[in-house]
């Protein structure tokens, strides 16, 4: 099953993910298809940037989103 979901990257206390579209017997941080977007938490306010065409093409082939990027999809107005 594919899904849309978060990758960390950010160094021991200071996240920074990256929102990919992987395998979901990848590990959380191991391969993926396509990076599609990041998501910085440690800014104020939290900085979001994904790339809406290639979201909305993945979820049309039927990629399932986690709850956190499902969340981060209707703030950027791409759900």
């Amino acid at each position: 099953m594919v899904k849309i979901r978060l990758r960390r990257i950010g160094a021991k206390k200071a996240p920074f993910y990256r929102v990919v579209v992987a395998d979901s017997r990848y590990a959380r941080d191991g391969r993926f298809i396509e990076e599609i977007g990041y998501y910085d938490p440690t800014q104020e306010p939290s900085v979001v940037k994904i790339d809406g065409e290639k979201a909305k093409q993945w979820l049309a082939s039927g990629a399932q989103p986690t709850d956190t990027v499902r969340v981060l999809l209707k703030k950027s107005e791409i759900l």
